[in-house]
Parts: structure tokens; sequence; C-alpha cells
């Protein structure tokens, strides 16, 4: 079974989203989840001039 197969058989199904509305609590939080949220939002901004410089074309 090639990467590929096992990708569709292990994945397939699962659903793609963006932006899921997740509740955060900062007294819940760890360092890794405090982290993660920054990653994240570095991550939107990113796209966000990306997809100004694609308007422009």
């Amino acid at each position: 079974m090639n990467d590929k197969s096992l990708e569709k058989e292990n994945f397939g199904r699962l659903p793609i989203s963006k932006n899921e509305d997740v509740e955060f609590s900062e007294d819940l939080a760890d360092e890794n989840d405090i982290k993660a949220q920054q990653r994240a939002a570095e991550a939107d901004k990113r796209a966000e001039r990306s997809k100004g410089s694609d308007d422009n074309r």
C-alpha cells in the first residue's frame, strides 16, 4: 500500500474546514496552547496577505 492510498484510507473521510469555532479558555490553557494560538494568528495574517496579493494579479 503506498502513502497516498494509506492517506485516503486514514484521512479521506475527515471533514475539511477553516476557522473552526472553538472555545479558548486562558484559565485552562498551557504553554503549548498559547503557542498554538499565536502560530494560528500568524498563519491567518500570512494567508490574508497572500490572498490580497493574489487579488492584484
